[in-house]
Parts: C-alpha cells; structure tokens; sequence
C-alpha cells in the first residue's frame, strides 16, 4: 500500500519534471533559430547598412554643420533644335537622350504654358516654357528651352563621389534593380529590429528597464517630430 502511494506521487513529479525539460527544449531551439536569423538578416544589409548610416549622417548635418563633401563638375552647353521641332516635351526629351548619349530617360518633364506677363508697362506673352530633367545618382542634366527658340540650353552637373552616394541612398534615378535592393535592406532593418527585441526579451530578465528605454525612445522621437514638422 505504502509502495503503491509513493510511485503514485513519483509519477506526476516526473511527469513536471519532462515537461519542464520539453519547454525549456523548445526555449532553447527557438532562441539559435532566432540568433541564426538575426545573424543572417544582418549580414546581409551590413555593407548597404554602413553606406546609409554614413549618407544618412551627411545628410542630416550638412546644412547645421556646414559638412563640405566635394564640388561638383558643372558644364553649359547649347543644342540645335532639330528640324522638325519636337511638337512635345516628350519628344524633345527623346532626342536630347539620344542626342546627349544619355543612358536613361528623362526623370522629370514640366510644361509651363504661355501667358501674359507685365514687362515694363507693356503686357506681352511669354512662350510656353519647357524643363527636362535627366538624373542618375552620379549626375544631373537640366534641358531649359522657350517654345519657338532654336537652341536648348542643357546644363549638366556630375556628382563628386559622395554626391553620388547620396543619390544612391535616396534612389535618384536609380534602377529598379538598385531600388529593389535597397528595399530589401530596409526590410532587413525591419527584420533586426524585431529579432533583436526578440532576443533582448527572451535573453534578459530585466524586462521592466527594457521595457522603460523602448517607451522613453518613442516619446523622444514623436516629440521631436513634432517639433520639427
């Protein structure tokens, strides 16, 4: 009777103790998953990560700091009409890509239309006017021309070599394939993010001051923005 009561009350002890070791088991194989991940996700946006934080700072203090990152290489030229004139701005932006040699297609076309304007104490009509933009991340070209004109005065500015990779940051007149990219970056960022409030939560029993940092760190940046929209 005794040997019976005493196996009845091992049984359940043993019982708590192999579901204690299953869940610390799966505690513990989620937790490599995690760092694996975490690992991987980082290795992956560590280079493209560097060059945003870096341009990112640029960025941000170049106007307060007055951060000087190199000049930029600017030329002037004037282009012949062709004849027939390009009816368009669309037109004239096909030819002056393949006029120029330009190897991608205009960013921008802005038509601004004619109209009446005061000069002196006369009023005349000021033709229609027509902008074209070109834009890489290592140059700029800008088509200016009157409707009626025979030239068009292109300018065109090559970026120095950190202009350029601030033009790759912000994805001005890049590829599909470098905006894809660098979406997935962001995306990872997303992803470290997570996993590391993941692995913070799981690894640190110190919940309470986590959790304090997380609240103080998202009041600052909503009161920031804020002030500074």
């Amino acid at each position: 009777m005794q040997a019976s009561t005493l196996k009845n009350n091992v049984e359940p002890a043993a019982a708590s103790q192999d579901s204690g070791q299953k869940s610390r088991s799966r505690r513990s194989t989620f937790l490599k998953w995690l760092r694996k991940v975490h690992g991987w996700i980082g290795l992956w946006g560590a280079v493209l990560g560097l060059l945003f934080g870096v341009t990112g700072i640029l960025q941000n203090h170049r106007a307060t700091m007055k951060i000087k990152v190199g000049g930029q290489s600017v030329s002037t030229i004037q282009v012949a009409m062709p004849a027939p004139p390009p009816k368009s701005p669309a037109e004239l932006a096909q030819y002056l890509q393949a006029e120029l040699k330009l190897d991608r297609p205009a960013e921008r076309v802005t038509r601004e239309k004619a109209k009446p304007v005061t000069w002196g104490d006369q009023s005349v009509i000021q033709p229609e006017h027509w902008v074209i933009r070109f834009i890489a991340p290592h140059y700029l070209v800008t088509a200016d021309m009157w409707k009626g004109g025979s030239l068009v005065n292109v300018e065109r500015r090559d970026q120095g070599l950190i202009s350029t990779l601030e033009g790759l940051h912000r994805s001005e007149g890049a590829g599909v394939g470098w905006i894809l990219f660098a979406d997935s970056i962001a995306g990872s960022l997303i992803l470290l993010s997570l996993t590391g409030v993941l692995l913070w939560t799981e690894l640190t029993r110190r919940k309470t001051i986590g959790a304090s940092i997380f609240v103080v760190s998202l009041v600052t940046m909503i009161v920031l923005a804020l002030q500074s929209a």
